[in-house]
């Protein structure tokens, strides 16, 4: 995963097709620099190790960008960001960065942003409906192929494997699942999919896995939409017997995602066996960078970016930029046409806190 070398002054964004480079009047005034402005960040939950990590690094580049920051944490409940969101606006903030869980559900919240002017940038989830001046995530699809790829190249196309569905409520939810559906049927038929809808959440997702293994006792995979299911898979394995090395015949390959620490750590210990590393720290970073960009007035539209990713328009009116996260495993190897990169590699930002 490349990390940006834009200057930490000007952060500029430098796209290829078209008339692309963003564009803004400058924001100081006669008399000199202006003061910073002031930005609300709300915080989608602190439960898991990923979502600590993106609060760990918003307040250092808040101070690069220099914007201030006001910060409320939703705690994974859509009415808590609806009442953070009015909190930020009797602040007097310029603009909000905020990462809904539930995507159908903000759309109000959105549009009173939107008739006080206050812009939004959305981080990790992209809303249904309503407005957002840029959201800032990866490519969700593109989750659910690669784990689909290492599990369909490990599995040699057949067996049975367990997915641990996030939330279908949110569109990261839906767009892992859709794909990793889809890459199955198309790309290994001989694999049965046991689709589990855990809500995000480690004690729904531990109780289903239990369950079909009960059943399934010759479950060969295991896909995790994120590394909140990671402790509990891991204890099930161990007591049943499987969580062995990967050359045992017995293994159970297993892929996440986030690419937090400890994922990086069992993937080394061969514990699992791959993850998506989604990347924590330019969630922070390029949430803040398009906040202070719609702040100034700046316009983007599709196109490269300088810091390897790629905008897209998603709908009419609706941009994304879809920043990297590439697939990680023990041997950096290319599975079903994804390459990856090596658990210990240091670019990854889990092997950087």
């Amino acid at each position: 995963m490349k990390r940006s070398k834009a200057a930490a002054a000007g952060f500029a964004l430098v796209l290829t097709a078209g008339p692309l480079t963003a564009c803004g009047s400058d924001d100081s005034g006669a008399g000199g620099a202006a003061a910073k402005p002031i930005v609300g960040v709300d915080y989608p939950r602190s439960d898991t190790d990923f979502w600590n990590s993106y609060i760990k690094y918003v307040p250092q580049y808040a101070g690069e960008l220099g914007v201030e920051l006001k910060t409320t944490n939703s705690q994974n409940d859509v009415a808590k960001l609806t009442s953070n969101v009015q909190t930020f606006i009797s602040q007097g903030v310029k603009g909000v960065a905020m990462a809904p869980q539930d995507t159908a559900a903000i759309a109000p919240t959105l549009q009173t942003l939107t008739a006080k002017k206050i812009p939004v940038v959305t981080v990790d989830t992209r809303p249904d409906q309503g407005d957002a001046y840029m959201v800032v995530r990866a490519d969700n699809r593109a989750y659910g192929e690669k784990a689909c790829h290492f599990l369909g190249t490990k599995l040699k196309g057949k067996g049975k494997v367990v997915m641990l569905q996030g939330d279908l409520a949110s569109i990261n939810g839906r767009d892992r699942t859709e794909a990793f559906n889809e890459c199955m049927k198309k790309s290994y038929p001989g694999i049965k999919v046991f689709g589990e809808d855990t809500k995000w959440d480690a004690a729904v997702a531990s109780q289903k896995l239990q369950t079909d293994l009960t059943a399934n006792p010759d479950i060969k995979g295991v896909y995790m939409q994120a590394s909140f299911a990671l402790a509990g898979t891991l204890q099930i394995l161990k007591q049943r017997g499987l969580l062995v090395p990967p050359s045992d015949p017995k293994h159970v390959f297993v892929v996440s995602n986030d690419g937090i620490p400890q994922e990086l750590k069992d993937i080394a210990a061969g514990n699992i066996d791959a993850t998506v590393s989604q990347p924590a720290d330019l969630y922070a970073k390029y949430s803040l960078y398009y906040v202070k960009a719609a702040i100034e007035g700046k316009k983007f539209q599709p196109g490269k970016t300088d810091h390897d990713s790629n905008i897209v328009q998603v709908r009419p009116g609706l941009l994304e930029d879809q920043l990297s996260a590439p697939l990680v495993t023990s041997d950096g190897g290319t599975y079903g046409g994804i390459p990856s990169v090596k658990s210990d590699d240091k670019s990854l930002w889990g092997n950087n806190l």
